[in-house]
C-alpha cells in the first residue's frame, strides 16, 4: 500500500519582539529562502505538526516559546516536482499559518538534507527574500500579530 502525503501543511514564521525573522535556505534550491514549513503526518493536529517541523528544521523547542495559530489558511498549487508525493489527482495544498515568538535571535541547527543555511533579518527584508507569496504575506502581517507584554511559557516577559 502506497502512503501519500496529506495536502495539508503548516508555515511557521519564527520572529523576535523586534520583528527579526528567521529564514532557512533550501538545500536543493540554493537562493530560495523560507520560514519553517511542512506537511501534517498521520493524524497529527496542526499544532503538533508546527511543533514537530520547528524542531526538525531548526532544533528549537517550540514548547518553551509562544506558538500561535494565526487562523490563516492559504491554498496553493503544488509544484509539479512534488505532486508524486500526493494521491493521484491532488494538485492543491492547504497551508495553515503560525507564528513562533522567541525572546531574541538564536543560533539554529538545520536539517542538512532540507536546508543549507539560515539567517535572521528584519521583517521587511525577510519578506522580500522569500520565494513564496504566502510566506511573504505572512511576514508582512507581523506588525499586526505582535502582542505587547506577552509572557513566554517560561514566565519571561517579552
Amino acid at each position: 500500500m502506497t502512503c501519500f502525503k496529506r495536502p495539508v501543511s503548516v508555515l511557521v514564521v519564527i520572529y523576535t519582539p523586534t520583528l527579526d525573522v528567521l529564514l532557512l535556505e533550501r538545500s536543493r534550491h540554493p537562493g530560495l529562502w523560507q520560514s519553517v514549513t511542512g506537511s501534517c503526518e498521520g493524524d497529527e493536529s496542526l499544532v503538533q505538526t508546527a511543533r514537530r517541523e520547528v524542531g526538525e528544521e531548526t532544533g528549537i523547542d517550540s514548547t518553551r516559546h509562544h506558538l500561535r495559530d494565526w487562523r490563516i489558511t492559504n491554498t496553493f498549487e503544488l509544484f509539479p516536482e512534488w505532486r508524486h508525493r500526493y494521491a493521484p489527482g491532488v494538485t492543491r495544498n492547504a497551508e495553515h499559518v503560525f507564528g513562533l515568538l522567541l525572546p531574541a535571535r538564536q543560533a539554529v541547527t538545520t536539517a542538512p538534507g532540507e536546508h543549507r543555511d539560515w539567517t535572521w533579518m528584519p521583517w521587511r527584508q525577510a519578506a522580500e527574500l522569500c520565494f513564496s507569496w504566502s510566506n511573504r504575506d505572512a511576514i508582512l502581517m507581523l506588525p499586526d500579530k505582535v502582542t505587547p507584554g506577552l509572557e513566554t511559557s517560561a514566565g519571561n516577559r517579552i
